[in-house]
């Protein structure tokens, strides 16, 4: 199936200037896609599609809302289907750190990061996929964490790696089920990334630490990312899904 001519990718986690999501959106507007942009913070998302429309010369678009109140992400996606071309991808990037351990761990933080990184992925996905099936034409990419392949070992801890193993359970499952409308689903597992949910701009020093692990020399930055999700979301990608795609400087082979 072809792409139709204009086409719009919404990101998930869009606004923040050091964040994967907002790499993404700059990376696919430079491409020619249409941007719809979701972030908790209304104002935000506007100011940033804004912003995007003027360098890139494309249509934007954003709409803020909580990816944990599906109420209010099947608002938004139905505000940017009316504003922008047709929806062709999906990149659900927004999600939250969780650094406290096992034993400290308290119900009402466990229940935050399952629901911004799993539960909102599948809120996102659900409603997206909706318009994709009518339009049989479609491609999703999920972002999970080398966290849920290692059982943490990262920032984050349990809770998270939970919720992103999720990501990857839902990927597969919905790559099942809606490849027959020509829609693909895929996940990312970043490995070290150079980005605030790192717990802050990581200094020289925890960079090198983090690179002893990898094979590579450094730890990975959000244009990286941007890339693979270009990739996966391109019409030339048509025959990937159900996978989860390592972009982690060789930190998990498997």
């Amino acid at each position: 199936m072809n792409f139709p001519a204009t086409r719009t990718a919404i990101v998930t986690g869009a606004v923040s200037e050091r964040g994967i999501g907002r790499a993404t959106v700059n990376y696919l507007a430079a491409q020619g896609w249409n941007i719809g942009i979701i972030d908790l913070d209304d104002a935000a998302c506007k100011a940033a599609a804004k912003e995007i429309a003027a360098e890139h010369g494309v249509k934007a678009h954003g709409v803020g809302a909580n990816v944990a109140n599906e109420a209010e992400v099947r608002a938004a996606i139905d505000e940017l289907e009316a504003e922008l071309p047709q929806i062709v991808a999906l990149a659900n990037v927004a999600g939250v750190s969780s650094p406290i351990g096992y034993l400290e761990l308290e119900p009402a933080e466990w229940d935050r990061v399952l629901n911004i990184n799993l539960n909102g992925v599948h809120y996102a996905t659900r409603r997206v996929a909706e318009s994709m099936v009518k339009n049989r034409i479609g491609r999703i990419v999920n972002i999970s964490s080398v966290s849920a392949q290692r059982g943490g070992g990262t920032f984050s801890k349990t809770p998270y790696s939970v919720a992103k193993a999720g990501v990857i359970g839902l990927t597969r499952a919905t790559a099942r089920e809606l490849g027959g409308y020509d829609i693909t689903v895929n996940a990312i597992s970043p490995g070290p990334i150079d980005t605030d949910i790192m717990g802050g701009t990581l200094s020289q020093e925890r960079k090198d630490e983090l690179t002893k692990e990898l094979v590579v020399n450094r730890v990975g930055c959000t244009r990286d990312i941007a890339a693979a999700i270009a990739f996966l979301i391109s019409e030339d990608a048509g025959y990937i899904s159900g996978q989860t795609l390592n972009v982690d400087g060789g930190l998990y082979m498997h």
